[in-house]
């Protein structure tokens, strides 16, 4: 069976372990997280979760954040191409000697599991009740005990799949992998990663979206990621003008396209006229769905529309796909 099958009627392990994770403490740790990101952590309890962004002055996305409430922490992790920008947020906005930070990434793995039986093979493998998972909203966690360790349980939304990580102290990793596999769980790449990631519509800092980006562009306000009823943050006035004021003139979408090979990051979208209306931004050929992309494109333009992608050295048509209620995505 291939990695994307798989996936789709099994579950595979991704080594997410490349990504940083950085522990923020203290009783003022959810405070001053609030005041540099889009949502809402000082609302967050031990065991929830939230997916949120971090801003320049000027409301651009320096960062995408998953942020995870411990009991006396917050764990916080983002893409490593994400990273530098966010670690250099922390040093410049958090006082150390008020809510202590420190970086995990080589202390604690993480290992995404993902796919129809996801569920059922973190259950056998953590030992955990698979309704005690199964009830998690996402981003939601759970703390259990793993030979010796504490590994940290949480349901991900990263892909139209089921799917949790488990964050798990490094020297125990060889373990949980080996736990994995005996199980029928095998490691999955990050081709097969890339096109469950680019089906979802989820996006990437770097290819999707970077420093030019506004989280609203991103559908960040789709996925739950900006609070308009919080206190004040870096970037929010721009954040809040848009959405009360205004609109955003782009939006990233998925395309679908029939051609091989897929047309190169960076490719021009033309509408009928020959007008510049966008560009790809991450693509891929799927075996269930043929060629996807994400893409930045105008606002105006509806879904169902046929655009033509152009690069040097070749073109193709792609489509604006739109979901089952009928909105572009």
């Amino acid at each position: 069976m291939n990695e994307y099958s798989a996936l789709h009627n099994g579950a595979l392990f991704f080594d997410r372990s490349d990504r940083t994770r950085m522990r923020i403490s203290g009783p003022k740790a959810a405070e001053l997280v609030t005041g540099m990101v889009t949502n809402d952590v000082s609302a967050l309890v031990p065991g929830e979760g939230q997916y949120a962004a971090a801003l320049t002055p000027k409301g651009k996305i320096v960062a995408d954040l998953r942020i995870f409430a411990l009991d006396d922490s917050l764990l916080i992790d983002t893409s490593a191409a994400a990273a530098p920008g966010w670690k250099e947020m922390v040093h410049k906005y958090v006082n150390p000697r008020i809510a202590p930070y420190h970086d995990l990434t080589s202390e604690l793995s993480d290992f995404g599991v993902f796919g129809r039986s996801a569920r059922l093979a973190v259950s056998h493998v953590a030992d955990v009740d698979e309704k005690d998972i199964a009830d998690l909203a996402p981003y939601g966690h759970i703390s259990r005990p793993f030979e010796g360790v504490t590994v940290i349980i949480a349901r991900v939304p990263e892909m139209d799949l089921d799917g949790f990580e488990i964050f798990i102290p490094s020297e125990a990793a060889p373990s949980l992998k080996g736990k994995l596999e005996a199980a029928g769980v095998f490691p999955g790449g990050q081709d097969t990663w890339e096109i469950a990631r680019i089906e979802s519509g989820r996006p990437k800092w770097g290819a999707d979206m970077d420093e030019s980006t506004l989280p609203q562009e991103a559908n960040f306000d789709e996925l739950g990621a900006i609070s308009y009823t919080k206190g004040c943050y870096i970037g929010q006035e721009t954040v809040a003008r848009v959405h009360f004021r205004g609109h955003v003139n782009r939006f990233l979408r998925r395309l679908r396209f029939v051609t091989r090979p897929a047309p190169p990051n960076g490719a021009e979208l033309l509408d009928e006229t020959g007008k510049v209306i966008g560009d790809i931004r991450s693509s891929a050929l799927s075996p269930r769905f043929g060629g996807v992309a994400l893409g930045m494109v105008r606002r105006e333009v509806p879904p169902g529309t046929t655009l033509q992608a152009r690069w040097d050295g070749g073109e193709c048509s792609v489509q604006v796909e739109q979901n089952e209620k009928g909105a572009t995505v």
